[in-house]
């Protein structure tokens, strides 16, 4: 039975610059020099261990995985995480598709975070050209580049603009899906969006004034993972026409496979899940899971792993020494504690604000 889907190229598109934003990059972020609120005496004990963690597992060359959400993006977090990659503190940065989107806006505007219930009332939330264009086509070049999620973005703003090949290379590729076939339909899929949006060959200039303050772009600079793993129909990408779910596929998969690697030499390393409830421990748990299995291939097992997790909801429970709450008590509830607390090594936890956390943790590792 064929059922009906909605037609997105007959929304009526609005541009960014029409947008009211909530959050201004130069007035809003967070320098690595501020000084942030102090963390609880409890807070304060994660943090201190978890600096001593990660000198020890830089000293022997092991990962610093450092997983958000978008909040820490939109709370003027860029700069903080800049810093430490710059000083080699974190090797691997994951977030959400929003923390892309809000990293990107910031780049290229200087300005993110819209009213949400005004603009839904409105017909307007998410439909915004410059975001939906230019990040989809990003990932369809991506796609065809085999880069990953966040490393498409990365470029774009990186590279102030994106390199839109000639048609008749991607027909030639489009043909040899014998051969490649992967490569073949990432050919056809760019193809199409070329054809679609009558999209020219060569560059195409997207200036991002504000770009020193994206993550995104430092980490690719610097040949540091940046990877995204969202989830379809989550964010505001997806109202727009050039939006195209197999881009969306191939560069996530990419991302979700670096992720993996990063995982499978954690042991020895940290893993610092900052504001993400869902996405953090969903993506942790399966990739420990392949992990754990090439290492026991090995005759080895993943043990020495340190887990810090923060986030603003307080917890009565003691996680170190009581181990897993009974069902029956609200603590069980938090969902990513149980998940990390499940997955060996050393968990933590600490009930903070992500700017007063990562403040302080870049400040402390830098002393």
């Amino acid at each position: 039975m064929a059922y009906p889907e909605f037609d997105r190229h007959e929304l009526r598109i609005f541009s960014l610059s029409e947008r009211s934003n909530r959050v201004e990059i130069e007035r809003d972020h967070v320098a690595p020099s501020s000084i942030g609120n102090p963390l609880s005496s409890t807070a304060q004990v994660v943090l201190d261990e978890t600096v001593a963690r990660i000198r020890r597992a830089r000293a022997a060359d092991r990962p610093v995985v450092l997983v958000f959400g978008a909040h820490t993006i939109k709370n003027g977090l860029g700069p903080v995480l800049i810093h430490l990659m710059r000083q080699g503190w974190v090797t691997h940065l994951a977030t959400n598709g929003a923390g892309v989107i809000h990293d990107w806006e910031l780049a290229y505007q200087g300005q993110t975070s819209e009213d949400v219930e005004t603009h839904v009332q409105a017909g307007r939330f998410g439909i915004w050209e410059e975001t939906g264009r230019f990040i989809n086509l990003a990932l369809r070049i991506g796609a065809w580049e085999g880069r990953g999620y966040g490393e498409s973005v990365g470029a774009l703003i990186h590279n102030d603009g994106l390199l839109i090949p000639e048609a008749k290379a991607l027909c030639a590729a489009a043909a040899d899906a014998a051969r490649d076939p992967e490569h073949a339909a990432a050919a056809a899929d760019l193809l199409g969006a070329i054809q679609d949006f009558g999209l020219p060959p060569g560059r195409l200039t997207v200036e991002h004034p504000y770009k020193a303050y994206s993550a995104q772009a430092v980490a690719f600079q610097l040949g540091i993972p940046f990877t995204s793993h969202p989830m379809f129909g989550h964010d505001i990408i997806y109202n727009h026409p050039m939006n195209h779910g197999p881009a969306i596929g191939r560069t996530a998969q990419h991302d979700y496979l670096r992720f993996a690697e990063s995982i499978s030499r954690i042991d020895g390393g940290v893993y610092l899940s900052v504001g993400s409830a869902v996405m953090s421990p969903m993506i942790f748990e399966k990739s420990l899971a392949m992990s754990q299995n090439m290492a026991m291939q090995r005759g080895e097992h993943i043990d020495n792993h340190f887990i810090a997790v923060v986030d603003l909801a307080p917890s009565s429970w003691d996680w170190k020494t009581q181990g897993e709450p009974p069902m029956d008590n609200p603590a069980y509830y938090l969902r990513y504690c149980k998940t990390f607390n499940r997955m060996g090594g050393t968990m933590r936890y600490a009930s903070a604000d992500n700017r007063d956390f990562l403040l302080s943790l870049s400040r402390e590792l830098d002393h």
